[in-house]
Formats: C-alpha cells, sequence, structure tokens
C-alpha cells in the first residue's frame, strides 16, 4: 500500500496572480513563497500538506477581501490559529490565514451579562486573564491554553481539564460572526421558532442557508436523537444536535467543531463562568491507571472542577528524558495518578470539600497528598500539560506519535474501556502513555505508531479501524477534544453510520456548496494514510559532515531537525522564556516550532525550499534567534534551536565572505585582551560622542546602544599581583576559577568578591595561568572551527587540573554553559571533555553542592536568571543560597532579556531586542523600590537592565560578599 500525497495545487490555479490580487487588496500580508509555504504545511498532527500561499490579515475586512479574491480564482481556502491540531485539519493544500499575528484582541468584557466578544486569533489565556479582573474565565483550557487561539478552539470543540466544571467551547459559545466562502456575513446563535420563519421568508442566501438547515434538522432529527452518543465528551462530527427543537436552534453552535469546513470565524461571542477564587489539589495515587479509573466516578459527586489522570509510563519517561524532575517529586508514590481540583469562595471551603474525598477515597489508593497554595499545584499541572509531548524523543525509546489521541467513553466504564484498548494495543505490539480528562472519560495517549512502509501502514489503519469499534462498543466518541480533520475522519461511519454520513454531508453543501472551506477535511476526507509527514513516500536528505555529535540524536542533524512535534509551547504569550523572538513578532517563522519546519523541510527532498545549507529562508529564520537556549530546557522535546543554528552557519559561510562583525563580536575576547592594554584610550574611542558613533558602525553595534566600558584593571591583573602578596598564603581544597571575557575586562569586581566568598568557603583560588576563552560568542555566528580549537586549547592548558578533578567554577552563565554543553557536543568521545564539563560549576552550585552556609545578609532581592543558566545548569541555588543568608528573594518570571549576547547589540535587532525586555523584565526593575538589589549574573543582563532600565545590577558574589564586611 502506498500512502498518496497531495501537494498539487488544484487544477487551473495562476498562485502568482492571486498571490499580486491579494497584495493589492489586503492591508496584511501575503506569503506565496516558498519558506512561507513550508511554515504552514504541517501543524502537530502526522499530516503535511504544502499551502497554496499563506496570508495574515491585519483587519476583518482583509478576511473578508481575501476570500472573494480567492472565490475568483478557485482557491481553497483555511482559517488557522495556534496550529496546535492533532488530526491535521490545519493543513491543506489551501490558501492559509493565520489570524494569530493581529487580529488577537478582546474586544470587551461584560460582566454582568457575563459575556465577552474576541477576535478569532486571540489566545485562550488572554480572554481568561481578561474575565479573571472580574472573578469570572472562559471555562474550556486545553492544555496548549497559553497559545491556542478562540478560533481554533471553535473549528475543533476544544475541552480542556476543566470541562467537568464548564463543558466543552461548544457549551461556552453565545454567538458567532461568521464568513462563507461565498462571501455572506452575518452573526448567528439560538433562533426561536419566530425568527427562523422570518429569516426565511426574507430569502437571499442568509434565507436560503437557515430554509436548508431546517430542511435538515426536520429530516434527521430522529437519527441525531439516536446516534449521537449520551456523552459529555462527544465531539466528533457536525454538532447537529445544536439544531433540534428542544436546543434551541442555535446555528452558532451548530458550527462551533466544524473545522473550518463550512465557515470562517470572524468574532465570537463567549460565554462566561465563575471563577473560583480559592483552589486545592488533591493527588491520589493508585496500583495502576485502571485502578484509578475505576474509582473515578465515586469521586464526581463531591464536586471537583477537575479530575485529570496519570500513568507511570509518562512519568517513567519524563525522568529518563531529566524533564521537570523538581516537579515530579510533587507525586505521592504510586504508578498511576488522579489530579483532583476543588474550588470555593474561602481556602477552607476549598480543602474541606478536598478533604471530604481523599477521606472517601482512602481505602484504594496507594497514598495521597494535597496541595493548597498555588504555586505548587501549578508544577503538579505542568506535569499534566507536558502529557502530549513528554514521551516524544525519549532516548533508548521507541518514537511515538498522534493518530489515535482523544477517544472518550462514559466516565462509568471507562475502567473497562482501557483494559481492553490495553489488549488492543498489545495486540498489535504498540505502546502508549493513558492519560487525560478522566473526569469526562476522554483519553490521551500518543502511541508508538509505525508507518514508515507500506506493510506498517497496512498494520496502522487495521489497528484504527479496530480501535474505533471499540470506542463504539462502548458508546463512546472518536474524538473527544482534538476533532476529527483527516485522522479520523474515514472512521466516522463506524460511529454513525451511512445514513447519518449523508447528513453531515448535506450540513457542508449548506454552507459550502462549492466545497472552498478546507476541503478533505471531516467529510468526503483525504484517507486517513494519504498526506503523511513520515511515510512510505518520504525521502529526506541527510546532510554531513557535521561539527557537533548530536549525541542525543544518533548522530544524525535530520533526526534534531524531526524533534519538533509541533505542540507549540514556543508560542506561548507568557511564562517562561520560550521563545522570545516569537513575542517579539508574533512571527511563526520567528518560534522554536517555525524554524524547526523549516529545518524539517530543508532537508525534505518533497518541499518548495532549498535542500543544503544555502537556504535562505532558514537563514533569515535563524538570524532572528537569540541563541537563548531556552528551547533546550523548556521544550517538551527538547529542541536546540541554538545548536542548531550554529551547526548551520557554519556550512552557510563555508566559503561565503563573513560580515565584519562577525569577527569583531564573535572574537571578542581578543579585541578585549587588546583594549585593556590601555583601557583609558579605549574608553575614549568608546564612549566619546561622534567617536562612539564611528566605532560602532564599523564594529556593527546599534547606535542605540552603549559599549560596555573597560576597567582599569582586569581581574587577572589584580588576581596575580595578589597571589606573589606575601600576605596571600590561602590553604585549603584548591578550585580553579574561570576568569571570562566579560567579568574579566569589564566587571573586575565580580570575580574579586568572588574569590573572596569561595576563600571565605574553604577553598584556595587560582586561575589559569594562561589567558583561555570558551569562545561562548563564537558559536552564535557558527564559527565552530575556531570552537573546536579554543577548547582544545583550554584542555591542554588544564589537563593536569583536570585530570587531578580540580573543580572549575564560573561567574559568567553563557560561559559556563559552553563547558557543560557545547563541550560534550563537539568532544563526546574525549575521556577529557567529560571530566572538564563533569567539574565544571557556576559558583551558586558549587557552593550549594558543598554546603556553604553564606553569612548573615538582609534586605530585598529581585533576581533574574540568566538563559543559558535555567537551560542547561539551572538557577535553583542562586535563591536558595541568599535566602539562606536571610533575604527577601524575589525570582521574576521574566523571561530572556533580550540582549542574549551580541543579539540586542546587533542594529538589526534592536527593537526586537528592547520589545523583549519590554515584556516583564524592563518594566519589572523599574517598579522595583530603591532598597531592593537587583541581582542577575549574566553580562548582557545587566547591560540591558543597565542600558534599558538605568538601574545598577549586581552578581550574586558581589552580594554574598557583603556578608564578610569587607571589600577591596
Amino acid at each position: 500500500m502506498h500512502s498518496p500525497t497531495v501537494f498539487d495545487q488544484p487544477l487551473n490555479l495562476d498562485a502568482q496572480a492571486l498571490a499580486a490580487e491579494l497584495a493589492q487588496a489586503i492591508e496584511g500580508e501575503v506569503r506565496f513563497d516558498g519558506g512561507s509555504r513550508s511554515l504552514y504545511a504541517t501543524d502537530a498532527s502526522n499530516y503535511r500538506q504544502v499551502p497554496i500561499g499563506v496570508v495574515i490579515p491585519r483587519t476583518v475586512d482583509d478576511i473578508v477581501k481575501t476570500l472573494e479574491i480567492c472565490r475568483r480564482h478557485q482557491a481553497p481556502v483555511l482559517a488557522r490559529g495556534g496550529g496546535t491540531s492533532l488530526c491535521g485539519q490545519t493543513c491543506n493544500v489551501a490558501v492559509v490565514i493565520d489570524n494569530s499575528k493581529y487580529l488577537n484582541r478582546v474586544l470587551s468584557v461584560d460582566p454582568a451579562r457575563r459575556l465577552a466578544r474576541v477576535e478569532p486569533g486571540v489566545v485562550c489565556d488572554a480572554l481568561r486573564h481578561a474575565a479573571e479582573v472580574h472573578h469570572l474565565t472562559f471555562g474550556p483550557d486545553p492544555a496548549t491554553h497559553s497559545r491556542c487561539t478562540l478560533g481554533g478552539m471553535i473549528g475543533n470543540n476544544s475541552c480542556g481539564a476543566h470541562s467537568v466544571m464548564a463543558g466543552k467551547t461548544v457549551d461556552n459559545i453565545e454567538r458567532l460572526e461568521i464568513l462563507t466562502y461565498d462571501g455572506l456575513r452575518m452573526w448567528v446563535g439560538p433562533t426561536s421558532d419566530e425568527e427562523l420563519a422570518q429569516i426565511i421568508a426574507e430569502g437571499g442566501r442568509r434565507g436560503e442557508i437557515y430554509a436548508g438547515l431546517k430542511a435538515l434538522r426536520d429530516e434527521y432529527a430522529d437519527l441525531v436523537r439516536e446516534k449521537f452518543p449520551d456523552i459529555r465528551r462527544r465531539v466528533s462530527g457536525y454538532n447537529l444536535d445544536d439544531l433540534l427543537p428542544e436546543n434551541g436552534f442555535n446555528v452558532a453552535r451548530a458550527l462551533v467543531g466544524t473545522e473550518g469546513t463550512c465557515a470562517i470565524v470572524l468574532q465570537a461571542e463567549t460565554k462566561l463562568v465563575d471563577s473560583p477564587p480559592v483552589r486545592v489539589l488533591a493527588v491520589l495515587s493508585y496500583v495502576d491507571i485502571y485502578t484509578a479509573a475505576d474509582h473515578t466516578p465515586a469521586i464526581l459527586p463531591f464536586g471537583n472542577i477537575c479530575l485529570e489522570g496519570l500513568d507511570n509510563s509518562m512519568i517513567n519517561d519524563m525522568r529518563r528524558k531529566n524533564m521537570q524532575l523538581g516537579d515530579l517529586t510533587y507525586l505521592p508514590e504510586g504508578n498511576a495518578w488522579l489530579l483532583v481540583e476543588f474550588g470555593g469562595d474561602t481556602l477552607e471551603e476549598a480543602e474541606a470539600k478536598a478533604r471530604a474525598m481523599m477521606q472517601a477515597q482512602q481505602p484504594h489508593t496507594v497514598a495521597q497528598a494535597i496541595y493548597l497554595d498555588q504555586a505548587t499545584q501549578n508544577r503538579v499541572w505542568a506535569i499534566r500539560e507536558a502529557g502530549s509531548s513528554a514521551r516524544n524523543a525519549v532516548p533508548g525509546q521507541p518514537e511515538t506519535y498522534a493518530g489515535w489521541e482523544d477517544a472518550a467513553v462514559d466516565p462509568n466504564r471507562l475502567g473497562d474501556y482501557l483494559r481492553d484498548y490495553r489488549k488492543l494495543l498489545d495486540k498489535y505490539g504498540y505502546d502508549t502513555s493513558l492519560y487525560g480528562h478522566f473526569g469526562d472519560g476522554c483519553i490521551h495517549g500518543r502511541v508508538t505508531f509505525d508507518v514508515s512502509t507500506d506493510d506498517h501502514v497496512k498494520h496502522w489503519r487495521a489497528f484504527l479501524f479496530e480501535a474505533a469499534q471499540l470506542v463504539v462498543d462502548y458508546g463512546g466518541s472518536l474524538s473527544g477534544e482534538h476533532g476529527d480533520g483527516q485522522a479520523r475522519a474515514e472512521l466516522l461511519p463506524i460511529m454513525f453510520g451511512d445514513e447519518m454520513m449523508e447528513a453531515f454531508r448535506k450540513f457542508k453543501r449548506i454552507w459550502d456548496p462549492s466545497n472552498g472551506m478546507n476541503p478533505g477535511k471531516v467529510i468526503d476526507a483525504y484517507p486517513l494514510h494519504a498526506n503523511l509527514r513520515i511515510g512510505p513516500e518520504y525521502r529526506p536528505v541527510e546532510l554531513k559532515p557535521l561539527n557537533f555529535s548530536f549525541r542525543n540524536d544518533e548522530g544524525s542533524f535530520l533526526k534534531a531537525a524531526q524533534r519538533c512535534v509541533g505542540a507549540g509551547k514556543c508560542r506561548r504569550i507568557e511564562g517562561g522564556a520560550m521563545c522570545p523572538s516569537y513575542r517579539a513578532s508574533g512571527e511563526e517563522k520567528d518560534s522554536t516550532r517555525g524554524r524547526s519546519r523549516l529545518l524539517f523541510e530543508m532537508l525534505n527532498n518533497d518541499s518548495p525550499m532549498a535542500h543544503d545549507w544555502s537556504n535562505e529562508h532558514v537563514k533569515e529564520a535563524l538570524d532572528t534567534c537569540l541563541s537563548c537556549k531556552s528551547c533546550k530546557g523548556e521544550c517538551p522535546v527538547s529542541v536546540d534551536m541554538a545548536t542548531y543554528k550554529a551547526e548551520f552557519l557554519s556550512h552557510y559561510y563555508d566559503g561565503r565572505k563573513r560580515p565584519l562583525k562577525h569577527y569583531m563580536v564573535g572574537q571578542v575576547n581578543k579585541w578585549a585582551r587588546l583594549g585593556s592594554l590601555m583601557p583609558a584610550v579605549t574608553n575614549f574611542f568608546t564612549q566619546t560622542p561622534g567617536i562612539s558613533t564611528l566605532v560602532k558602525k564599523v564594529a556593527g553595534v546599534a547606535q542605540q546602544r552603549q559599549l560596555p566600558v573597560f576597567a582599569s584593571q582586569t581581574f587577572r591583573s589584580w588576581f596575580q599581583r595578589r597571589a606573589a602578596s606575601p600576605a596571600n598564603g590561602k590553604q585549603g581544597t584548591r578550585v580553579l576559577l574561570w576568569p571570562d571575557t566579560f567579568n574579566n575586562h569589564f566587571h573586575p569586581e565580580v570575580a574579586r568578591a568572588a574569590v573572596e566568598v569561595l576563600e571565605h568557603a574553604g577553598y584556595q583560588v587560582t586561575i589559569p595561568k594562561q589567558h583561555l576563552c570558551c569562545g561562548r560568542p563564537l558559536y552564535d555566528f557558527g564559527m565552530l572551527d575556531q570552537a573546536k580549537l579554543q577548547f582544545l586549547e583550554i584542555m591542554g592548558a588544564l589537563r593536569e587540573d583536570i585530570m587531578a578533578g580540580v573543580p572549575l567554577v564560573g561567574l559568567e552563565p553563557s560561559c559556563l554553559a559552553a563547558f557543560r554543553d557545547e563541550l560534550l557536543n563537539l568532544f563526546p568521545n574525549d575521556d577529557l571533555a567529560r571530566k572538564l564539563s563533569a567539574q565544571s560549576f557556576m559558583l551558586s552550585e558549587f557552593l550549594e553542592k558543598e554546603g556553604y552556609q553564606p553569612p548573615p545578609l538582609s534586605g530585598k532581592v529581585m533576581m533574574h536568571n540568566h538563559c543559558h543558566h535555567k537551560a542547561v545548569i539551572g538557577a535553583d541555588a542562586e535563591a536558595s543560597l541568599l535566602k539562606k543568608a536571610g533575604m527577601q528573594v524575589q525570582v521574576l518570571d521574566s523571561g530572556c532579556c533580550g540582549m542574549a549576547g551580541s543579539y540586542g547589540f546587533d542594529p538589526e535587532h534592536f527593537d526586537a531586542s528592547m520589545r523583549i525586555g519590554e515584556k516583564v523584565l524592563l518594566p519589572a526593575v523599574r517598579k522595583a523600590d530603591a532598597d531592593t538589589q537587583v541581582v542577575t549574573n549574566g553580562f548582557s543582563c545587566r547591560e540591558q537592565v543597565h542600558q534599558g532600565a538605568h538601574r545598577q545590577t549586581r552578581h550574586l558574589a558581589e552580594v554574598l560578599r557583603d556578608g564578610l564586611g569587607k571589600r577591596d
């Protein structure tokens, strides 16, 4: 069996003429180039279809004009939100309309009527935040709530963890403003008999649609009542039940879940529900997931607002990946867990409900825990929200895929269903995790599918048909959350029968008689094995040789590029640091996912882009990457875009002339050493107005930036003179302090403070005898040959210390991260490299590991942690040490500072750099009290705060030294 693909444009379509007409007609952006088309060729599913082009509308009128022009050219259209769909409904050979960049506002919130009005591209969390001001919320909250859009949620009829409290999206939609392919624009919602008769009598296209819907309802009402399963999580099929008289002939709700196959949503009026002001979380563990499912129904009467389940296979895989290990400690001992949330007006009320439930469940559980504070609850919820990709890219484990993602049954039958489902998996030799919305009987889980050959595809199809029949036998729904798209459309007759499928076709034709809206999805869909992203027809390009070992990807750049599963966590609008460039631009290509997609397409022979290292679309996307490594630490599958960027650029510039700024910034250690020979003269040229303008122009530095000031004495000079003093007879275990370029030449006071702190801790401090540099800035430009040479120089110079096990202590997070990350990636089989990496520590990490008790301190600290520190090393020790000393510490969830090494100094990136800094960090610093110390260790972070908020910052070493009562 061959896996058919559909990549061609519709017959007789002149894409260039279509693009030109669109560009003339709309205010938004029209992108029909190969790179843009490649970006939108897939979503979070197994499917891939290269679109005709992409339109990013600025206004609703842009959408109206786009449809008008596409209709004239007979080009199909596809409205897309966050692109996190798992069933292939947001990839198609169509003109993709991405509403997420501009049409993303909450237009109004009416707390009295408990209604909100939003644009289709608004992110779910943005609406929830706007509603929380009034102690209300939008009930549905999928795991992707931080980046999925309301338009997408309406398209899929999304649900989420709190559907027990608030139902599906369809239950929370009041009215919709829609646009049909043939140009009809109108508001739809519940319709009384009188209104229905009047609309039909008025005639026109609107009357025609309503007359058709009424006739459809009258013909199929009894069949709908018979065939639609009576469960809370029926998402599969069209919502014809909402046209029934008992449901108010609600046309808006009938369109929810149609996945863009009937109309485009221009605005939505949503319901809001009470948001419990206080929440507590009970965590119950069981011997296995089946027992947890068996006891789910007994929990529901206690009034919980959420009930989620997790099995141990998901947790074990997270441990194998060293993923969220701190969060996992909050799960009590057991093999399966139920997360049960209760809300109340007071903590006592919510806690009482939870404890009553826990007491009733006591005989059935292995262990129990209850969490009353929001911070801890968030850490537990972070485990659940990682579920969709926690099992991907697990070392030593087969890859898992979507494809049978979210079937739903009655919670009263959940345990038995899961047992039978496990037997079916075993029959076909598949494995999966089991997790999901147990309170509504909806089960998620990525499966170890293999569709790489025709025989494997046959095997997969056979499983899917049996799995569908199993769900139907249990009275369930093939989809309980993510919709049908292409992944389940072929299976719908098993659930609904041929007569109901004909009713669905008639519904589609009433709205879209010319089949211009997302064709081939849900109804008359492509076979479920068509358009596979990685199927039997997939013939990728493997580019070699490589500089990095890619040891976690079997030495393959291709496998690294395939890591991204499309979950889109890099597109979230707040929290964490990933992905700063996306937050600055709102552009898919500037997200970690977007760059991963472009790299995948670069290596795909069936892509409209170049298939080698000269690819300009990839180069453009990587130019905006800050190399902050946040994706390495925060992406559920550990996409490491900074490394991919360095590897790509090393080949891109092979045989090309590099810009001068690559040498000026990449080799900053060399220029800093020269500048420090005569610091006063150097500072004259770099700090004097007029002269500094020329210097910055030559060096490729933004004119808005101030160049760093050279210290009058380097740290190395100070240390060598101090070491030569007879009074300096320090004893103790020897440590090697790394005098990085930045703290050596620009902030020697930091390194001096570190010496005193380490000596106070009982260590003898030494430094390398010769000037050495880890080459950190070189990676940003892909200058990997030179970076390798510098590491070889380091290992040669420090061989005796490395073999003796002398700890290397660093002060600059980006430099220390190079020892922990790039060193091993460049020299994976070098014993010296492994030893050096293992015995390299940040100052805070080393002191914490050694049990250092800092001297007493008081006062308040606002702490911003460097991205490399968080992503590669872990930054918890920073706050821990200061709290031990007695200080009040606020750790900002400030993301990336925006400077990111040389990024913020680049003229092309200055504006984006400042937008990133202004998201959280710079406003927080400006608001801080004068007596609050702002602490951050990264040189670039310190520069961003100093230049952007005009506030002095301090390094941890300086704060700790304050307690010693002495200064140089």
